[in-house]
């Protein structure tokens, strides 16, 4: 398949048809160099020209630059990119002379239309595209059968084991799993594989790239013969661009590796127990993160830049609060016990149990130090009593800079049916002790007496239109200012969405002559959507949330420091309430 690129230049991908390899075609290298033809004969011509880029849609593939020149004339000259307003005509040259030009794929050329400016030209002149026989690609059709896709490149070194939501053991660090479901619930693992597509800003892969693990999108894996004959066996799992391998490892090697990537040292995670009294957001800032976690002091920092009413307002618990109830009940003498026990630290299922009844107990049996109900009881009264309320987890170890921690802490909706607002900050406060949490501060050595929880509590969204995920930056490729952005219809998440749904994928990059913005779609929703529309956000939707995010951008930048980082970004999830309006709701610095 083929795209207009653009600037002397026209960007292409092509795939052979009974091939798993995708084959890109784009700008690699200049025409002065010596290495180059006029006709791509066979297979083996366009990989020795080939090398490997990341492109809307892909990561790491091969990629050819061809260059057609002199369009308008005898010997013609073509200047396409995203952005060009490039109609039929110059797409016929395009089209014919890059159909003779490569004899061995001439049956399996196609356009496709690289942005909304061309999708919309195409639109128009469709009945003169099929009069002359161009044959024209969709995005859903060219990425809909890829069937390998790299999302973090890597190794690492575990059991191999298949998971389909029956298997009772819990997975950890030192297994490779393949699921055959995206799974909502996943602990820290040597490598992942999954057998439905992902997209870069799911729960999997923000933790794959948080921890430096491989993970790819492989369809049918567990059902290939070379890696049936390894499941239950230790393996070194390798990903890269050009595809994935699965070996059976040497337990020493195995060993040696995982040593080699943990921590050498105990880490101490920073909170600030001074802090006593529940704070409105309007009076926090990010400098507030080690009492109230960074899921709080950035929800604080966003109200602060954006317009009114696109930020949630809300209260923050600080982690004293948390603190003073574990100490109240006996927890943290209980929690040493319980991780002291041998068959607590040498099985994985033991494990898993001993925490779910500690969470119980957490959650349960607890009880308030005396004034503590009246203060949560304050802030429930500073809303309508009809009002849900949205308690989200805010630690002391996620949402950090190099350490998001995705996934890891569950938070609750408090329904105004559900008597007193404590029991579910309670039942927050009692998801520090999740496995998954647990797993992933035991392989960082993070000391889990010095983990803190502290409860953002702010209005619920209920029946959102939509709800979305972003990237401050163009994740694909850094020389073209943008942001990425993933959007789900309805409450089906994107980090973590319901069985075969698949969220509209796109970038927005300054691709324009003069830095004017182009929306590339990747993949659209497969969800039905209102009457007319064919994306899940308006225009007018995805120019405002660009407007935001400029500004999250830019400020957070001088927040972190980042100033000279280029590649420094921000992951925000945003929604679409049911009244139409856009809300942010989480910024964290983006775990590249």
């Amino acid at each position: 398949y083929f795209c207009p690129a653009g600037t002397g230049q026209i960007r292409g991908l092509m795939r052979l048809r009974g091939s798993q390899q995708q084959v890109w075609l784009r700008e690699s290298g200049s025409l002065v160099q010596p290495d180059f033809v006029s006709v791509i004969p066979d297979r083996a011509t366009f990989d020795r020209l080939a090398k490997r880029d990341n492109v809307p849609g892909a990561m790491d593939v091969p990629e050819v630059k061809f260059l057609v020149t002199g369009v308008d004339t005898a010997n013609p000259t073509l200047h396409f990119w995203p952005t060009d307003p490039v109609r039929v005509g110059h797409v016929d040259v395009a089209y014919k002379r890059t159909v003779a030009g490569m004899p061995f794929a001439s049956d399996k050329v196609f356009f496709h239309p690289a942005g909304d400016t061309q999708e919309e030209i195409y639109r128009d002149e469709k009945a003169q595209f099929d009069a002359r026989r161009i044959k024209v690609i969709g995005t859903d059709d060219l990425f809909g059968s890829v069937t390998f896709s790299a999302l973090n490149p890597g190794e690492g070194y575990g059991i191999l084991r298949v998971i389909d939501g029956s298997d009772p053991r819990p997975a950890s660090a030192r297994d490779v799993v393949i699921f055959r479901t995206l799974p909502n619930d996943l602990s820290h693992v040597a490598g992942v594989i999954t057998e439905l597509p992902q997209t870069p800003l799911s729960h999997i892969n923000l933790k794959a790239k948080q921890n430096d693990t491989p993970n790819a999108y492989v369809k049918g894996a567990s059902a290939k013969p070379e890696v049936q004959a390894l499941v239950g066996k230790l393996v070194h799992y390798v990903v890269n661009g050009a595809g994935y391998t699965l070996e059976e490892a040497d337990p020493a090697d195995a060993a040696a590796w995982l040593d080699a990537i943990r921590p050498k040292d105990a880490q101490i995670p920073v909170r600030d127990l001074t802090k006593r009294r529940i704070k409105n957001l309007n009076d926090l800032r990010h400098g507030d993160v080690s009492s109230v976690g960074a899921k709080a002091a950035n929800l604080a920092e966003l109200r602060r830049i954006l317009p009114a009413g696109v930020v949630p307002s809300g209260f923050a618990i600080p982690f004293s609060f948390y603190d003073d109830y574990m100490k109240h009940n006996g927890f943290y003498a209980e929690a040493r016990t319980m991780m002291a026990a041998q068959d607590f630290k040498d099985d994985p299922t033991v494990r898993d149990a001993a925490l779910k009844a500690f969470r119980k107990r957490l959650k349960k049996e607890g009880t308030l130090p005396p004034g503590m109900e009246a203060k949560i009881g304050a802030i429930q009264a500073a809303f309508p009593a009809t009002q849900p309320l949205r308690c989200r987890s805010s630690t002391n170890n996620e949402d950090l800079a190099g350490f998001n921690g995705a996934g890891l802490y569950d938070s609750h909706t408090h329904r105004p049916d559900e008597g007193h607002l404590s029991a579910t900050i309670m039942q927050v406060w009692s998801k520090l002790w999740t496995f998954r949490a647990f797993e992933e501060r035991d392989f960082y050595r993070i000391d889990h007496l010095q983990a803190a929880m502290g409860v953002l509590v702010h209005p619920n969204f209920d029946d959102e239109q939509s709800n979305g995920v972003a990237v401050t930056k163009n994740i694909y490729d850094p020389n073209w200012p943008g942001f990425y952005v993933n959007v789900q219809v309805g409450e089906s998440l994107v980090t973590n969405p319901d069985a075969g749904a698949k969220p509209d994928e796109f970038l927005v990059a300054r691709l324009g002559p003069q830095g004017q913005y182009e929306v590339q779609y990747i993949q659209k929703t497969n969800q039905p959507l209102p009457s007319g529309r064919t994306t899940i956000l308006t225009s007018a939707q995805t120019r405002e949330l660009v407007r935001y995010m400029e500004r999250i951008q830019d400020h957070f930048r001088v927040v972190y420091g980042a100033q000279a980082d280029p590649g420094f970004a921000m992951d925000i999830e945003f929604k679409i309430t049911k009244e139409g309006r856009l809300a942010i709701k989480q910024a964290r610095p983006w775990v590249d």
